[in-house]
C-alpha cells in the first residue's frame, strides 16, 4: 500500500515592528524586520503579499509557534485571524519589510492594529505570495487600482524601465490621500478624487475612456470585486487583451468582509472567467 504523502508543514514568518509611519489620513505604514526575516523569498513580484496572524491567544501559544497544531487541535473560533496586505518594499541589506495599511478608524481588524503598533511588538505571517511584475518587454502598461492597490502599484512603478510608456490610474478617497510616488519619465499618472462616489466608478470610467496606445499591453488592475470585474470584462472582451498579458483580481468586495470575500472569491473569480472567456473560445 502507497504511504500517502507528508503535508509539508506550514512555514509562520516571524518579525518585530521596527516603525510606524503615517502615510496620509487613511494610510499608515508598518517596517516589520529582524534576523528572523533573514533568508525570506521575497522580491521577484511587486504584487508580493503577506497574511497577518492575529492571535489573542499567542503569548499562551508552545514555542516554537505551530500554526498547523492550532488549526488540527484546537476549534475554529480559537484559530487565529488572517488579514492580506501587499508589501510595499523589501529590503533584503536591512532586512526590512514594509507594509502600507488602509485605515479607517476604529473599523476593521488590522488598520487599528496598525495605528497602535508599536517599536519592538512580534508580528507573526505567512507567505509571501505573488505572481506580478511588470514585462519590461511590453510595449506598454496599464496600471489601474483604488487605495488597497495602491503599494502594490506604486512597488510596480519602481521597477519599470525609466523609458516604460506607461498608463497609471489610482483612485483615492480625496486629494488628502494622495502620496508621492516615483515615477518613469514615459509614464502618465493620474489621481482619481472620489470624494463621496462609490469606490470604482472613476477607474472605470478612466479605463475606458483612455486611447489605446500601440503595441502589446501589460496590465495590472486591483482593488474592489465589482470593479476589477467591469474592467477585465472590457479589456479582455472589448479590448482584446489576452489573459496571459493581464493580472486582474478583486482584493476586497463591497459589502463583505475579508472573511466572507475569501469565501466566495474562487467562484467569483472562476464565474468571471468563464464568463468572459466563453466568447472567445466559441470564436476560435
Amino acid at each position: 500500500m502507497a504511504e500517502r504523502p507528508t503535508r509539508k508543514k506550514t512555514q509562520v514568518n516571524t518579525a518585530r515592528v521596527v516603525r510606524v509611519e503615517r502615510l496620509t489620513p487613511h494610510m499608515t505604514r508598518v517596517v516589520l524586520g529582524g534576523e528572523t526575516l533573514s533568508g525570506l523569498d521575497c522580491g521577484q513580484y511587486t504584487d508580493h503579499y503577506i497574511k497577518l496572524l492575529f492571535d489573542p491567544g499567542a503569548d499562551a501559544r508552545p514555542e516554537p509557534y505551530d500554526l498547523d497544531a492550532i488549526r488540527r487541535d484546537l476549534p475554529r473560533d480559537q484559530w487565529p485571524v488572517t488579514r492580506t496586505y501587499t508589501v510595499r518594499r523589501w529590503d533584503p541589506a536591512a532586512l526590512e519589510l514594509t507594509v502600507d495599511f488602509v485605515v479607517h478608524g476604529d473599523e476593521g481588524l488590522a488598520g487599528p492594529w496598525a495605528l497602535a503598533a508599536r517599536p519592538g511588538e512580534r508580528v507573526r505571517f505567512l507567505g509571501p505570495g505573488g505572481a506580478y511584475a511588470p514585462d519590461p518587454a511590453a510595449g506598454w502598461h496599464l496600471l489601474a487600482g483604488d487605495e488597497s492597490a495602491l503599494p502594490a502599484i506604486a512597488a510596480a512603478l519602481e521597477r519599470l524601465p525609466h523609458d516604460a510608456r506607461a498608463h497609471v490610474f489610482l483612485e483615492v478617497a480625496d486629494r488628502a490621500e494622495r502620496q508621492p510616488l516615483t515615477v518613469p519619465d514615459g509614464t502618465e499618472l493620474t489621481w482619481l478624487y472620489r470624494d463621496g462616489r462609490r469606490v470604482g466608478d472613476l477607474l472605470v470610467e478612466a479605463v475606458r475612456a483612455l486611447p489605446r496606445p500601440a503595441g502589446r499591453m501589460h496590465g495590472f488592475v486591483h482593488g474592489e470585486a465589482g470593479m476589477v470585474k467591469e474592467l477585465r470584462r472590457y479589456l479582455r472582451l472589448e479590448c482584446g487583451v489576452p489573459r496571459e498579458e493581464l493580472s486582474a483580481s478583486g482584493y476586497w468586495r463591497l459589502g463583505h468582509d475579508e472573511e466572507g470575500w475569501r469565501a466566495t472569491k474562487k467562484d467569483w473569480n472562476a464565474r468571471i472567467e468563464a464568463e468572459q472567456d466563453a466568447p472567445q473560445t466559441a470564436a476560435a
